[in-house]
């Protein structure tokens, strides 16, 4: 069955990257498969309900979670929304449809200690030391995505005004201040990367010391590498430096709609998954200093 429409649309339109057009992919041929093999039919276009109930049951069967099927669905969803927009659908067989339910995964942030006590283990007097501590600065600093930061352009920087140009998913943009003593930190990096740059390094701030740009796997086996020596934590991920920025934020204070502007939400509903930390941490110092408890 032919997509190429959708995904021009998804591409061009919708500005997906091509990681998430290709897990679409991967879903609506799955569908495409068990209609095919199940019913002997070619076109997803006119599949019913029971038919995808079918499907879902038989990817509950074969031992996917919850929350992978949620995902798979959504991407069938987005489909008949397409189909629906383009006026070759009148009704999506997925308009009634609820989701299943997943269990919360509750993402346990880094510590301020295990950051210093990471921050310590850099050797910053060479490219590759002062180039990995810059790549943990950065995201515990500003709070981007791995995939933002492998993007960084050297002309996404004003270190005059302390800032940084980030460009997220959909490609939208936001600015970012940077911290006094993170600009410290690329103005040493960058002495050593002119030693490494190449006319294949295409202006990206980060690159290895052959002057290719890094990818988003070596970002994190520099997180888990080194983060794996200070902390016990099951996961130690860029994505967890990322929670622990909006965590510590938080924690101090800082407004919700400030910090949803810094990680480049589109709504407070995906920040907000942040504050179980922040109350947490209010409960620790409503038990601790309230008269009636004390006694």
């Amino acid at each position: 069955m032919d997509f190429s429409s959708f995904f021009d649309y998804m591409q061009f339109e919708k500005k997906y990257s091509k990681h998430t057009i290709l897990a679409y992919q991967n879903d609506l041929e799955s569908f495409s498969r068990f209609i095919f093999s199940e019913f002997d039919q070619d076109e997803i276009d006119t599949a019913n309900y029971s038919q995808i109930r079918g499907w879902i049951v038989q990817l509950v069967n074969n031992g996917v979670s919850n929350q992978s099927i949620n995902r798979k669905v959504s991407s069938l969803k987005t489909y008949y929304k397409f189909l629906l927009k383009t006026g070759h659908l009148g009704v999506s067989p997925l308009a009634t449809h609820k989701a299943l339910k997943t269990s919360k995964k509750i993402q346990i942030p880094f510590s301020e200690t295990e950051i210093e006590n990471a921050m310590a283990l850099f050797e910053t007097t060479t490219f590759e030391g002062s180039r990995d501590k810059l790549i943990v600065e950065l995201l515990y600093t500003t709070g981007m995505r791995r995939a933002e930061l492998v993007n960084i352009k050297l002309s996404d920087l004003n270190l005059p005004e302390r800032s940084i140009k980030i460009f997220g998913k959909r490609k939208k943009e936001r600015i970012v201040p940077l911290l006094k003593t993170v600009v410290g930190s690329i103005d040493e990096y960058l002495v050593f990367r002119k030693e490494a740059e190449n006319a294949s390094s295409e202006n990206h701030l980060l690159i290895s010391k052959n002057g290719v740009k890094l990818n988003e796997n070596f970002v994190y086996r520099v997180i888990n590498t080194y983060f794996g020596q200070v902390s016990g934590k099951v996961k130690k991920s860029p994505h967890i430096l990322r929670h622990s920025f909006a965590t510590h934020l938080l924690n101090e204070g800082a407004d919700l709609n400030s910090v949803k502007e810094l990680l480049g939400h589109s709504s407070l509903a995906s920040t907000q998954v942040y504050t179980h930390n922040s109350m947490a941490e209010l409960k620790k110092v409503h038990k601790s200093a309230h008269p009636r408890n004390k006694k």
